[in-house]
């Protein structure tokens, strides 16, 4: 391993030969962009070639991040749920095409028969916001919560418009998936014992009951002169909508009640599942499960089939790619997002990924064979490419160019 010292703390790790500007600009987000602890890692056909990290875990104790460092990551949390239900999908446990109702019958109230699996979690059923209070007695309580989920009535009519479903696309997946499993697990429980344990990956997806919190890195959330200073970065229309209580950009964010970002893994949130939101990662872990994604998918025994209907081209909503809730064009597909002309990542459209609060990212490139991610703990004000993260990809693409 190798350390070089910047402006805050050490960047230690390594990197194979040809992706040594990549250490550089890692390096480089401490000294001039703000950085404060990070990890990057990168997968190239199944091989390590970028494992980085660097800065304070914590900053207030002034402790260092270390190679086993996790941290909270946010939507990029997202990207593992739908890995579940594509192992599902590979199985033949559910079909993407299939109504949602077929698999969960309670779900068809409030005028969601027809609903799909496919449109519910490209974030076209509107369901980006529950009128019921969701607290965590409630979501600890996973039949109780179902009840809630299935009385929800749509906030548009499901196939036409799509909306980020910030918070709640975790809780469906998860119930889907709970109903197709022969053994009726969780998400969280499927994530870990399917594609976790096999993959040798530490990710959780809900904390278990007395977890060293000296191993993970203390957020340091948004404040109001760092918004100030990044305001124009915000979407103006979101900027508009997220102050109006009633509105779906701002109801699809709090619920549950929170007073940071950082709520989402602390306890009592941090001790239930949410899997659109509260997983908590290194870099390495979240890279190596998009890399088994991206190569071909034999150590999971995925089929052809689901590879080929990630790694496809996503199916717009008839109304365009307007999201009603971030009020930006944006573009998904099966729990993902996908590259389109307002965030572009990999090298074409079989890309696919997710992003998180604050910055952090996780995808895969299957057309050559990327497993990516970046994780941090200073949030930053984009909803994607945030410029710390996207100076790394991009120029781990102009690496593999040379190559």
């Amino acid at each position: 391993m190798s350390g070089a010292k910047t402006g805050i703390s050490a960047v230690c790790g390594e990197v194979a030969p040809g992706f040594e500007p990549v250490k550089e600009e890692f390096e480089r987000n401490f000294r001039e962009r703000g950085e404060l602890g990070a990890a990057l890692c990168v997968y190239l056909r199944g091989d390590k070639v970028v494992d980085l990290w660097g800065g304070y875990r914590n900053l207030k104790e002034r402790t260092p991040w270390e190679r086993d460092t996790l941290v909270l990551v946010f939507s990029s949390t997202k990207g593992l749920a739908a890995m579940t239900l594509a192992l599902a999908h590979s199985r033949g446990l559910l079909d993407y095409e299939e109504r949602v109702s077929t698999y969960w019958p309670e779900f068809a109230q409030k005028g969601k028969k027809n609903i799909t699996v496919r449109q519910l979690i490209s974030h076209q059923a509107g369901l980006c916001a529950i009128d019921r209070l969701l607290t965590p007695r409630i979501l600890a309580d996973l039949d109780r919560l179902a009840d809630i989920l299935a009385q929800q009535k749509p906030a548009w009519e499901p196939g036409t418009r799509h909306g980020y479903h910030g918070i709640t696309m975790g809780f469906y997946e998860g119930e889907l998936l709970r109903r197709v499993d022969p053994l009726h697990r969780s998400l969280g429980n499927f994530f870990r014992a399917e594609i976790a344990q096999p993959l040798g990956l530490e990710i959780y997806i809900g904390l278990p009951p007395g977890f060293p919190w000296s191993r993970i890195a203390r957020l340091e959330p948004y404040k109001i002169t760092g918004v100030l200073k990044n305001y124009q970065v915000i979407p103006p229309a979101f900027k508009k909508e997220v102050i109006k209580p009633w509105s779906l950009s701002f109801r699809a964010f709090l619920n549950p009640v929170i007073f940071s970002p950082a709520d989402f893994g602390r306890f009592p949130l941090s001790a239930v599942e949410m899997p659109a939101a509260n997983g908590i990662a290194t870099a390495r872990d979240i890279a190596r499960a998009y890399s088994a994604f991206a190569t071909g998918g034999e150590e999971l025994n995925l089929r052809r089939e689901t590879l080929q209907a990630l790694s496809g081209p996503a199916i717009p909503p008839s109304g365009g790619l307007h999201d009603k809730v971030l009020q930006v064009e944006a573009n998904y597909s099966l729990g993902y997002m996908k590259p389109f002309h307002g965030f572009k990542f990999g090298v074409d459209e079989t890309a696919f990924g997710a992003p998180g609060a604050g910055g952090s990212f996780g995808f895969a490139d299957p057309t050559h064979q990327v497993g990516y991610a970046y994780v941090m703990n200073r949030m930053g004000y984009y909803f994607w490419d945030d410029p710390r993260e996207k100076v790394l990809r991009e120029t781990l693409y102009r690496c593999l160019e040379e190559r």
